[in-house]
């Protein structure tokens, strides 16, 4: 089955499960129309439902084609991938290009790879501070306006999840500028000095980070 927008022809795939009561319409970031039914529903009763629906697909077809224009590619520890929609529900790494499932939870994979690396270079970073701080407690989140923050009281950090994107070098300043605010807890210049001492190029990365 095809549906066709403004002379653009999108494919209609169709799955059948017996355990689906109702019949759901979504429009994938290959932009495939997809049909989830029972397997009572017929083709005639899809191809109804289509045209009554026909205005709000167009308008998630919109959503799907903005999305796809303003596509970085797959970013991950500072590189760039293009992305290559796949059947399987998985991830897979070529030279310059990723594969993706089309139902692959990403948001779900970088936490993961987050938790298991930012641990990692917290352990490296911390060495440099364990004479003066006890070991922090953890935590990872997405943030809008901030690449970490600093509970002194209850000494945690909080990285940002945005940060499993960017070189690693990033990652560090982050943590180091964190850890350095355990002993320091405003922006003076002993924290400056602090951080400084214990990364000698951090200028350097927080301006780049600005543009990011």
């Amino acid at each position: 089955m095809k549906l066709t927008v403004n002379d653009k022809t999108y494919d209609i795939v169709i799955e059948r499960k017996s355990t689906t009561r109702n019949t759901y319409i979504r429009v994938k970031p290959d932009l495939t129309v997809f049909v989830t039914t029972n397997r009572f529903t017929t083709t005639k009763a899809i191809t109804n439902l289509i045209e009554e629906n026909y205005d709000k697909l167009v308008r998630m077809i919109e959503v799907q084609e903005k999305k796809k224009e303003n596509n970085q590619g797959f970013l991950y520890l500072g590189k760039q991938y293009d992305i290559v929609y796949v059947d399987s529900n998985s991830i897979s790494f070529g030279d310059t290009k990723v594969f993706l499932g089309k139902d692959f939870d990403i948001d779900k994979w970088y936490k993961k790879q987050a938790k298991g690396i930012f641990l990692e270079h917290l352990d490296e970073q911390y060495n440099k501070f364990s004479k003066h701080i006890c070991y922090p407690k953890l935590k990872i989140r997405k943030m809008t306006s901030r690449w970490g923050v600093c509970n002194i009281s209850l000494k945690t950090i909080t990285l940002n999840l945005e940060l499993i994107k960017r070189d690693t070098k990033y990652l560090d300043y982050v943590i180091v500028h964190e850890l350095s605010h355990l002993i320091h807890a405003d922006h003076s210049e002993r924290f400056w000095a602090l951080v400084e001492e214990n990364m000698s190029d951090y200028k350097k990365y927080r301006k780049e980070m600005k543009e990011f």
